[in-house]
Order: C-alpha cells, then structure tokens, then sequence
C-alpha cells in the first residue's frame, strides 16, 4: 500500500465542484466523489443520471457527509453559484487542451458519462471546454481525478522544481509563500488597482479572477 503524506503547502485561492452529466455508473461516480473530497472539493452533482447513484461502495470516506452533493434533472436545471463558471471535460476539435488552460478561481468541471458525451445542452451552458491531451478516452473518475490535479498544480502554492531530478531541498524547499504555476511565479506582492477596493483588490476582472502573468 502507497503511503501519501498530507499536502503541507497552501491550497489554492477560490472553490470548486466537480460532477457528470448522464452518470451510468455509480461505482465510477463513486470513486469520483471520493476524489473530490481528497482534492478539497466544495461540492459535486449529478446532471440527468441513468441509474440510482445513493452511496456508492467505492466512496469509501463517506464524502456526501463531507460535502454537498447535489442532483438536477436537466442541463437547464443547473444552478451554480455566482461567479461560478462552468468548465466541460471533453474531447471537441476546438477544446483547450489542459496543460494550456488557466483554471478559473471559481470552477465547476462537468464530465459526460461513461459511454458518450457532453450533450450539446450541456456544451452550450458550458464557458469553457477542456480536453486531456490522450491517445483515447479514460473513464470519468480518472478523467476528473486528472482534472483536480492539474488544478491543484497549477493553482496551488508549491515550492519551485529544481533544475535535476529530484524534490526542493533547503531554504527552497520551505518556499511556499509564492504562487506557483508550473514552476513559475503567478502573483507577488500587490497593489491598489483603482476603482476596486477589499476583497476585489488583486482581481483585474469582473469575474473576480486572479491576475494573469505580467
């Protein structure tokens, strides 16, 4: 058995959820949920499932008591949370592959069943479409088990890769305090962007994004 260590840097600014549109398999959606609890999840759902889903085996940390889990019968019952912006998971010609997208700060990743797609419902609500660049299809708890983690790399507050093979060592490897994406630094320091005060400083768009790279 593979022994993990608690995450000791900072988690990332903002939330998100994570949940499948026409969910077939509840032992798949299972390890899903189970997944999300891991990676901090604030919430999951389900959209217009196939089957039952009620508590998988495979969600082993009981995550439903940990965090919400909401269900909706269609695409156009989907209610997220202000500022929320809705990110689909799937293989299109024109999705953005992953390790090019910025995450936003405010998510919710949707993942199609297991043996299809995104309905073009869904793709219409979506803001944003995403691809994990692949030879073919992997089932959705891992599909979105890649997609937590990137997030968490790429949003998260990690010390600096070095140069070798090899983990942080010394002084570096106690550096967390910048933000890192992909081992380079998003945001340090700040300053008062006029017109924008409290929680909004440091944001330099109405979504309540975090600032791009300068």
């Amino acid at each position: 058995m593979v022994q993990i260590q608690p995450v000791e840097s900072k988690p990332p600014r903002g939330y998100f959820g994570i949940g499948v549109e026409g969910a077939s398999k509840p032992m798949n959606f299972g390890n899903l949920s189970r997944s999300a609890h891991a990676f901090g999840a604030s919430f999951v759902f389900t959209v217009a499932p196939t089957r039952r889903i009620e508590a998988p085996p495979s969600d082993t940390t009981a995550s439903s008591f940990h965090m919400p889990w909401y269900s909706f019968d269609t695409p156009g019952d989907l209610l997220l949370p202000d500022g929320c912006r809705l990110v689909g998971i799937e293989l299109t010609e024109d999705a953005i592959e992953m390790p090019g997208f910025r995450h936003p700060a405010r998510a919710a990743y949707v993942l199609g069943p297991e043996n299809g797609s995104l309905s073009p419902a869904m793709l219409e609500r979506c803001e944003f479409v995403v691809k994990i660049p692949m030879r073919f299809c992997i089932n959705q708890a891992m599909a979105g088990a890649i997609t937590m983690y990137d997030r968490m790399i790429s949003m998260g507050r990690f010390a600096e890769r070095p140069v070798g093979a090899g983990g942080p060592v010394g002084e570096a490897a106690k550096n967390v305090s910048r933000v890192q994406v992909h081992g380079k630094a998003r945001y340090v320091g700040g300053k008062r962007i006029k017109g924008k005060k409290g929680r909004m400083r440091g944001f330099d768009n109405e979504a309540g994004e975090e600032p791009a790279d300068g």
